[in-house]
């Protein structure tokens, strides 16, 4: 309930993050309204268009604003709903879009805007079970090819097969593309299942599934804490640099793959892990361009290459590859991925601090403190990623072991599949759960 004075909200599932606002923490208004997903509609429209209003979004703003006048009718429900999927808060959209959908069952843009927010919140199952709901009604461009895409996304393959099979060839180019990568993942699922269980923690059978990315290593932390073989936090040593690079080179191996070179893109961190990568694999370093064939791309971290100047044109050109082209990433971003899909990771966090970059380090008192960032020369610091010691972390014990033997046959079991299709970004965590951090 709101104060009637002051507009306030007085029920405790609110209260948290009006008084964010109060503090202007637009950020932590959001978190806290994840919290409450049973909150009335109404309510949460007030705080959700005051958050809004502070962070400019007057789309957003307009839309809570009529949905907390008239919650109980489709339009403004379905207009906040539509808000909030763009704006990035698809946890808020659902509720609305739920209760749109049940107030108009037969409005298929309504279906399909629920199943969005689904996605946006890898909330798979749920899309799925709306989907499958309404199955009479589905057309089977775009709703049949979503149930598949959510099926695969929620582990059921038997159910994404049965699906699939049933879609005819779209009448719309447009549906062209989105066809032809479901054939890939369904074709990469049947040689990955055939070497990999495919169950609720084979993180590598599952980012293969859907990316087409060999997973290089798992985090020896967490496993059984709830981080299956991901990192929340990770501070990046010379070390993990050439143990990737060296998995790198038994999966292109694995894979009968043979580049003539390996390409430096251009910011630092993939400069230097490129010059490295040479070494290790004894191949020759050359600038990247994009129509180069036969060539490993060595890339420290892709979002952060799209970040930097002109870096969105250069992970632009990486969409499509070119005959004998690998894409290896070292450090991965599995809750906010990059634009492309790289076809080699070495591993997935959720944040990571780079071996050259401000590293936190024991202060005086016995405290931490952060560190200048690594200025050497980009080839100083290479020499010294081949010359580290590459033996892995030993863990906490929890984790199942992770033999290179593992991804070797891994990868010998799936390279008919491998290196096939565009690099869409890939943009769910799929069956495999972990913990995140705000």
């Amino acid at each position: 309930m709101f104060s009637r004075r002051s507009r306030r909200p007085t029920s405790p599932e609110l209260a948290a993050a009006w008084e964010c606002l109060d503090g202007g923490d637009v950020p932590g208004a959001l978190r806290e309204l994840r919290q409450a997903p049973s909150a009335p509609l109404g309510q949460v429209a007030v705080v959700v268009g005051r958050a809004a209003g502070a962070a400019g979004f007057d789309d957003l703003r307009e839309a809570a604003k009529a949905l907390a006048a008239h919650p109980d009718r489709v339009r403004p429900l379905y207009d906040y709903g539509y808000a909030c999927v763009e704006r990035g808060v698809s946890y808020l959209a659902i509720p609305a879009l739920r209760e749109a959908l049940r107030l108009a069952p037969e409005s298929s843009g309504m279906l399909r805007e629920l199943v969005s927010a689904y996605e946006g919140e890898g909330r798979h199952q749920e899309a799925v079970d709306a989907l499958l709901a309404r199955e009479s009604g589905l057309a089977d461009w775009p709703d049949r090819y979503l149930l598949v895409f959510n099926a695969v996304l929620a582990g059921d393959l038997e159910l994404a097969r049965r699906q699939h099979a049933r879609l005819p060839a779209p009448d719309d180019e447009m549906w062209l593309g989105a066809r032809d990568r479901q054939n890939l993942v369904l074709e990469r699922a049947g040689r990955a299942g055939a070497v990999s269980p495919l169950d609720r923690v084979d993180l590598r059978g599952w980012q293969y599934v859907m990316g087409g990315t060999v997973l290089g290593t798992l985090s020896p932390f967490g496993f059984e804490a709830g981080m299956t073989g991901r990192y929340a936090w990770m501070q990046d040593g010379h070390e993990q640099c050439l143990h990737g690079l060296l998995r790198l080179r038994s999966v292109l191996d694995a894979a009968e793959v043979r580049p003539r070179s390996v390409s430096l893109l251009p910011d630092r961190g993939s400069r230097i892990l490129g010059l490295a990568a040479a070494e290790v694999l004894g191949l020759p370093a050359e600038p990247f361009e994009a129509g180069r064939e036969d060539t490993v791309v060595i890339a420290y971290d892709l979002a952060g290459i799209a970040r930097a100047d002109g870096g969105e044109e250069v992970v632009g050109q990486l969409f499509h590859r070119v005959p004998g082209q690998v894409l290896h990433e070292h450090a991965s971003c599995w809750t906010d991925p990059p634009a492309v899909a790289a076809d080699s990771v070495t591993f997935l966090h959720q944040s990571v601090v780079a071996p050259w970059g401000e590293r936190l380090l024991p202060g005086p008192d016995g405290g931490v403190e952060t560190g200048e960032p690594d200025a050497r020369p980009e080839a100083e610091i290479a020499a010294e990623i081949v010359a580290a010691d590459p033996k892995p972390e030993g863990g906490d014990g929890e984790t199942p072991p992770d033999p290179v033997e593992a991804l070797t046959d891994f990868v010998t079991g799936v390279r008919g599949t491998w290196l096939r299709g565009d690099r869409a970004r890939l943009r769910s965590s799929g069956p495999v759960g972990s913990s995140r951090f705000m």
